[in-house]
């Protein structure tokens, strides 16, 4: 799996809030979800739409 970080978004750049241990070029992958209820409930909306994902395991992904 992966990890979860906070970001803050300032002047175009995504910027974590703590150091992160990766390599120096290294490429990920970034799935952006809203804080608070409502940034929340979307996120699971939209995923709940896509055929290809198991609401459990929906569930588990934000748990983490």
């Amino acid at each position: 799996m992966g990890e979860i970080i906070e970001v803050i978004y300032e002047e175009g750049v995504l910027k974590p809030l703590k150091p992160l241990k990766l390599k120096e070029g290294q490429r990920l992958r970034v799935r952006i979800l809203s804080t608070g209820l409502s940034g929340f409930i979307r996120s699971v909306e939209n995923e709940l739409e896509s055929p290809k994902k198991d609401p459990l395991e929906l569930l588990m992904d934000v748990r983490e």
